[in-house]
């Protein structure tokens, strides 16, 4: 199964912290949680309003929340929370491709969360397809072109907030079927 995977998170740099990350298979099925312990300090304006305005839960309390309805998961906790949803959620699945759009920060951080890659759930590919890569192919451009290409204008409409990890992972869902 193909899960489609984005992430958001404090800054491009090698310390970043996980702020949201959100997936969702071929049929579907989604998952989202927010990290209650990223590291506020590293939040700038652009973060603040950009991500963290567009964050479902309120995560400035160091409570646990979750919604599991059907196919969609909602929760919000701290990385050791998150995790244990995590694989759980992982577990109903044979074999788990990851897709990504320049996925090097997402795939790391998805592997932080069980702490290295041999600790990833045996069912889940350590490696991650990125669409980025596919765009410039399919454009006929550069990656680095490819990189500053808008999103929402190859994607279908889809409705939700850019830089909610959620949304944005339907963003490469959608993508990905148009052009893969």
């Amino acid at each position: 199964m193909k899960i489609f995977l984005d992430t958001e998170f404090t800054g491009l740099h090698k310390n970043t912290t996980l702020i949201s990350i959100g997936l969702v298979d071929e049929k579907g099925r989604t998952f989202y949680a927010e990290f209650t312990d990223y590291d506020k300090s590293q939040c700038n304006d652009w973060i603040k309003e950009n991500v963290i305005k567009h964050l479902e839960f309120d995560n400035d309390k160091d409570e646990t929340t979750e919604l599991k309805v059907c196919d969609k998961w909602g929760i919000c906790g701290n990385k050791e929370f998150v995790k244990t949803q995590l694989e759980e959620w992982l577990s109903e699945y044979d074999y788990v491709e990851l897709v990504s759009d320049v996925c090097h920060y997402d795939m790391v951080l998805l592997i932080d969360i069980f702490g290295c890659a041999f600790d990833l759930p045996e069912n889940v590919s350590p490696v991650c397809h990125d669409i980025n890569q596919d765009i410039a192919r399919h454009f006929n451009i550069s990656e680095r072109e490819a990189f500053d290409k808008s999103r929402e204008e190859i994607a279908d409409v889809i409705q939700g907030d850019k830089h909610n990890a959620l949304y944005d992972a339907m963003v490469i869902k959608n993508i990905y079927e148009k052009i893969v």
